[in-house]
């Protein structure tokens, strides 16, 4: 398992981290399999989407935060938010590997989704070779 260190330096924001993924896979050696990223957090997450235009993603941020607007909250930290927007994205994705590279569409990339920064937080990436069977 190879961990990532993500900073953040707003309550919220969007980082793309796919280059860092993709370079764990690449150290991983592995020709085909599955790659699985998690956030041990309960106010980040992680979603796929594109990232060649850079507004997609603040918009998706955008959406997101909207859907909290309003809302009464009782967890007494200040930050039920963040718990929901988390739970709504979720704290781990998977990707095929196909010969030592990740299977993203061509406009995809790998988002970190921060809800309650600014922290140092951490992304786990799993690797796991494909066993054939002949």
């Amino acid at each position: 398992m190879i961990e990532l260190t993500i900073k953040t330096s707003s309550r919220r924001a969007s980082i793309d981290i796919t280059k860092q993924v993709e370079d764990a896979v690449r150290s991983a050696g592995v020709s085909e399999g599955i790659c699985t990223i998690y956030v041990p957090h309960t106010t980040a997450g992680l979603t796929i989407n594109e990232h060649a235009d850079p507004s997609v993603i603040r918009d998706v941020m955008n959406a997101l935060v909207k859907l909290t607007a309003g809302m009464e909250w009782t967890h007494l930290e200040g930050n039920s938010d963040a718990h929901f927007l988390s739970s709504i994205v979720g704290t781990s994705i998977t990707i095929p590997v196909h010969q030592s590279k990740l299977s993203l569409g061509t406009w995809q990339g790998i988002f970190f989704m921060e809800f309650d920064g600014p922290r140092q937080r951490k992304a786990y990436v799993q690797i796991s070779e494909s066993v054939r069977t002949e």
